[in-house]
């Protein structure tokens, strides 16, 4: 029923900072996404190519793909809501991958990016053309995939025709979001396998936020349904500036942590996450939601040689 091994895409410097009131500096942005490959991260969400009066955070969005290292082994990816974000994250020459986004609804893809819903799986498919006819790869997600703020519950069939429709443009993967953190994992189990044998072979990515405290219940439905790919945030931090109530993304260190323990790995250093974590508390003056973050890993390197004699 479960994997080996399950994909991460590291999702802080993006939707982990863009809803926070704290300024975080460019050079900040880039020690995160610096130390986040250090525990092994090779997919990364950099930044958003959107409009920065209305994402402040994201204003320097070029700025921060002029500072990312250079890594042939981490694709960097920028997420983008039209053809101009698209155009300004090929011309920066440092995105290897277009995130696209499609929205389940009409009242919240208006909010989000000022289209309708099906509007948004048509630009979708445009960006994606746009990102292959460059050289790129391009990614979709499907956001509110689990319910929306303004509009309520989703229908699965709905969802299911905009995967189908933008899996027929050619991206690596569709992404089933619960943006505002909704969903349950009978909810996920269901979804993501109908998703994942409509689109078959594409991968099913999962975006999950933990609002309501089940993100990690989640992440395991989803998982034992067949998605390969999981975006998480160091620290649980996250949020829509467009999606009234919505919270942290599932951490990091949190979802490696429960994966790792099962035995599915993730390619991912515990004590560097835990590490950035208070890095990252520091620069944004408080504590961060991942549990992981504060108790620890387990079993704890001064005590694990003892308890593996006492077993």
């Amino acid at each position: 029923m479960y994997t080996d091994a399950v994909e991460m895409v590291e999702v802080s410097p993006r939707d982990g900072l863009q809803n926070e009131r704290r300024e975080v500096s460019t050079e900040d942005k880039l020690a995160l996404i610096e130390r986040a490959i250090a525990a092994g991260s090779r997919r990364i969400e950099v930044t958003s190519f959107v409009n920065p009066r209305a994402v402040p955070q994201m204003a320097d969005a070029e700025a921060v793909c002029d500072g990312l290292p250079d890594r042939e082994d981490v694709t960097y990816i920028g997420l983008v809501m039209n053809m101009r974000g698209a155009e300004r994250a090929i011309a920066t020459g440092r995105i290897d991958q277009l995130g696209a986004v499609a929205v389940s609804t009409d009242q919240f893809a208006m909010a989000n990016q000022g289209q309708t819903s099906d509007g948004s799986v048509e630009a979708c498919r445009e960006i994606i053309a746009r990102a292959r006819a460059e050289g790129l790869t391009a990614q979709a997600t499907i956001a509110a995939s689990f319910g929306c703020p303004f509009e309520g519950e989703v229908g699965e069939d709905r969802v299911l025709a905009m995967a189908t429709a933008i899996a027929e443009a050619g991206p690596v993967e569709i992404a089933l979001a619960d943006t505002i953190g909704v969903g349950n994992p009978a909810h996920v189990e269901r979804l993501v396998t109908r998703v994942g044998a409509a689109i078959h072979p594409l991968p099913v990515r999962v975006h999950f936020h933990n609002t309501r405290g089940t993100g990690l219940a989640n992440v395991w439905a989803a998982i034992g349904a067949g998605a390969s790919v999981v975006d998480a945030s160091i620290g649980g931090l996250g949020g829509c500036p467009f999606a009234p109530g919505a919270a942290g993304n599932v951490a990091t260190e949190d979802v490696a942590y429960m994966l790792e323990r099962a035995g599915i790995a993730t390619g991912l250093d515990l004590d560097r996450l835990i590490d950035t974590n208070r890095w990252l508390a520091g620069v944004m003056d408080k504590d961060l939601p991942a549990m992981v973050g504060k108790a620890g890993g387990f079993p704890k390197p001064e005590n694990s040689t003892t308890e593996r004699t006492a077993a």
